[in-house]
């Protein structure tokens, strides 16, 4: 889709569809009055469809009168001054009220819009990466897919004034490259899992690779991992038929001194429980156990494409977590590549098994940071729904960090206790600790457990099992984190 930002005369817009707002009361906008001014009559015509400029209504309009364009399209943005959340929100209607359209270039008149506590960049940004969002579309399995018949080729944000320009074009830019980010996520995570194997997913890496000067690609096989010493991650695919990988990309966007940010990905691509079998009902989406992996591959398309001057090193630990004869057992010891031992109580527990090696792993880099992602715990579901995922961290600052990210992508997380009086439910009479905690505190137990693996630098567990994808009838990957992730690594770019 190709993007501008342009001060658009209301009146004179040649696009398929132009975009308007209203607020609470019928109250219109400067490029609506004009269009009123026009002849468009919109204030009749509201009166009479009952839209009232509530946050979400749509009206939309064909040959309108007051205008050149095709269709006019009225939002409700609700107050004067909309919240960021709120905001998102009536972008989202818009474009739902245009999927059944054959529109090819739109103008939405956003510049004029005073968002709280929000400028013009972040506003083009939401609307870039809203409609990248609104193309994804999952057709890969179907003999005969259905074609999403909204397919834009143009958008253009209207600006109040040439000052806007430049803000606008730049948010463009970055929400777009979001947007693609998340899309990429998506795909990879709706995938069956009998295409998403380990060995798919290293292949992938291989190809964001391909002719990219700024990425290196490097897959360690099992037998590089076993000379590593990583028998916990190890522990997790000895029940598989599929090799684990090891997925290595380094992006290398500032000077080789630089130390870099470290993104950490679980990427078990099917989750069966092992021994320790899930029930069957909801097992298909089990697929989805590697949305964290799935976000780390889309962070790296997106660095790709923005460029920013900092260097990132991301990490995949891709398994299956399958029961065949060779598979671990409750009650096995194994060793990671720390050294510290771990007595599989339940290998339904296994992200944190290969994450431990993962975050070992990345020390000989020596990060400024390091970001693990996974789907880790149900827990972190009954705890914080699927609004907000679970933030633990070593470090208040990083802590804070992702936090602001979060709000400002509006990809929020939610922090959650790490204090040491949690590790002692991690106690092993057999081993150095056991990977599981008991029923209390799920979620942060788990994330005790990752902290004895990342203690030689700032580190952050975001636990996205309620965030990373849907399920019910609208069931699929959503994206995140790609919005937060990519909104704090660019703001170390800055």
């Amino acid at each position: 889709m190709q993007y501008s930002a342009k001060a658009i005369n209301a009146q004179k817009d040649r696009s398929d569809c132009l975009i308007v707002t209203l607020s609470n009361g019928g109250k219109l906008s400067p490029a609506a009055e004009a269009l009123e001014k026009n002849g468009a009559n919109l204030a009749a015509l509201c009166k009479r469809e009952g839209f009232h400029g509530k946050e979400g209504e749509t009206l939309l309009l064909h040959s309108p009168t007051g205008t050149q364009a095709q269709r006019l399209l009225l939002l409700g943005i609700g107050a004067e001054k909309p919240g960021a959340a709120g905001f998102v929100r009536a972008l989202g209607k818009a474009l739902d009220a245009l999927k059944n359209t054959p529109c090819k270039s739109l103008a939405f008149m956003l510049g004029e819009v005073d968002v709280e506590a929000r400028d013009t960049r972040w506003q083009a940004l939401q609307l870039a990466q809203a409609l990248e969002a609104s193309q994804y579309q999952f057709t890969r399995c179907k003999s005969k897919p259905t074609k999403n018949v909204f397919k834009p080729t143009k958008a253009v944000f209207g600006c109040a004034g040439q000052k806007q320009l430049a803000d606008a074009d730049a948010g463009l830019k970055e929400g777009s490259a979001i947007g693609r980010g998340a899309n990429l996520t998506r795909e990879l995570a709706d995938l069956p899992a009998n295409i998403c194997t380990p060995s798919y997913l290293a292949t992938e890496a291989r190809r964001l690779g391909r002719k990219q000067p700024k990425l290196t690609v490097k897959v360690l096989e099992e037998k590089q991992m076993k000379e590593l010493g990583m028998g916990a991650l190890l522990s997790v695919s000895a029940g598989s038929d599929q090799p684990a990988k090891l997925i290595v990309m380094e992006y290398r966007g500032a000077a080789k001194s630089q130390a870099p940010f470290a993104l950490v990905g679980k990427g078990i691509t099917f989750d069966t429980g092992g021994i320790s079998l899930k029930p069957g009902p909801g097992m298909d989406e089990m697929k989805y156990d590697m949305g964290g992996a799935a976000s780390v591959f889309g962070c790296v398309q997106t660095l790709l494409e923005l460029q920013p001057k900092i260097n990132v090193v991301a990490v995949v630990a891709a398994s299956e977590n399958m029961p065949n004869g060779r598979a671990t057992k409750p009650g096995d010891v194994v060793t990671s590549m720390s050294g510290q031992t771990i007595e599989v109580l339940n290998t339904d527990a296994e992200g944190r098994l290969v994450l431990c090696d993962a975050l070992t792993y990345v020390e000989r880099y020596k990060p400024q940071s390091v970001v693990d992602i996974a789907t880790l715990t149900g827990a972190c579901i009954v705890a914080l729904g699927s609004q907000a995922s679970g933030l633990f961290s070593n470090q208040d600052e990083l802590a804070e960090a992702l936090l602001s990210a979060g709000e400002t992508s509006g990809d929020r997380a939610w922090r959650l206790p790490l204090w040491d009086e949690y590790q002692k439910q991690l106690d092993s009479n057999f081993a150095d600790m056991a990977n599981i905690g008991g029923k209390e505190a799920g979620s942060v137990t788990a994330a005790c457990f990752l902290s004895r693996y990342a203690d030689k630098y700032p580190w952050a567990h975001l636990d996205v099992a309620g965030t990373a994808w849907r399920t019910g009838a609208a069931k699929g990957a959503t994206g995140r984190p790609v919005p937060l992730l990519m909104h704090y690594l660019l703001q170390q770019g800055s």
